[in-house]
């Protein structure tokens, strides 16, 4: 019997066997993997090859594909101005057994290695250049013109969807219109970035979204670190300035305040405080 949509089930790639999945993109791709090199996440594994290049696999409901499709790696391969690796090829087949689709993308590999997880709790000293770098590329990005969508943790951003975020965390006694909307990479934080050259790999959630969403979620990602967070926040004043960078720093602190938050995040008491101030921007506009 096929399985609806809905019937999905929801794996952790780190614990599931992975050996078919693995060996049938090696034949399909004729590399094979240097196994020493994998990196597994829950819904991601990656590693080298033996022809110098890096593949990326994925799992994914179909009820998360959505209409765009999920070529956000192949896609973003068009963009100019942005330090990413090249995208060389993809390989996409349907699961004969679940509502699930996988994907393979290979590229370049990476020029450096990640700075850090999603979360970092020690500063990575990184060098005037690779602030620089982050800013020519995310500003590039935003300059671009794309019909697609960016889909955060794989879900749709809309106004609504910023809404529902952001007064349901903080309240309805202020404007969640959004004025601007630019492409970003949606999933921006220490662990998809390289340093010491700058790179911005996995790009599959990518596309149009409030303007300062990406300088919003790095700014999460760094909260641990004070030093870190204000430095990102410096390095893109411009962003947490405008109106809708207000509400992008409110809407990634929803998530930190969500319902799986650790009473014990040492983002929680910066994030409180940011939110407490930008919510009194946002009301005396």
């Amino acid at each position: 019997m096929t399985l609806s949509v809905s019937m999905a089930r929801s794996l952790d790639l780190r614990a599931e066997p992975i050996d078919q999945v693995l060996d049938h993109v090696e034949r399909s791709l004729q590399a094979h993997f240097d196994r020493d090199t994998m990196v597994r996440k829950r819904r991601t594994i990656g590693a080298s090859t033996d022809r110098g290049t890096w593949v990326r696999i994925e799992r994914r409901a179909l009820d998360r594909i959505g209409v765009q499709g999920w070529n956000g790696t192949e896609c973003a391969a068009r963009l100019e101005g942005v330090a990413q690796p090249v995208w060389l090829g993809s390989l996409v087949w349907r699961d004969t057994d679940e509502p699930v689709m996988w994907r393979a993308d290979e590229t370049e590999l990476l020029p450096g290695r990640p700075v850090g997880t999603a979360v970092v709790g020690d500063d990575p000293g990184l060098p005037d250049e690779w602030w620089q770098a982050l800013n020519a590329s995310l500003d590039a990005l935003a300059a671009q013109e794309s019909m697609r969508v960016a889909t955060p943790d794989t879900i749709t951003i809309t106004q609504d969807f910023v809404t529902e975020s952001v007064r349901g965390a903080f309240g309805d006694d202020f404007d969640t219109t959004v004025e601007l909307w630019v492409p970003a990479h949606a999933d921006l934080n220490w662990a998809n970035v390289t340093a010491p050259a700058f790179s911005l790999f996995d790009w599959e959630d990518w596309g149009n979204a409030p303007r300062g969403l990406d300088s919003a979620s790095l700014w999460a990602s760094s909260l641990a670190v004070p030093a870190l967070a204000e430095r990102v926040r410096r390095e893109r004043r411009s962003d947490f300035e405008s109106r809708d960078g207000k509400l992008m720093t409110l809407f990634v602190c929803s998530k930190i305040f969500g319902p799986d938050s650790h009473p014990e995040d040492p983002r929680l008491g910066p994030a409180r405080r940011m939110a407490e101030k930008t919510v009194a921007d946002l009301q005396s506009d």
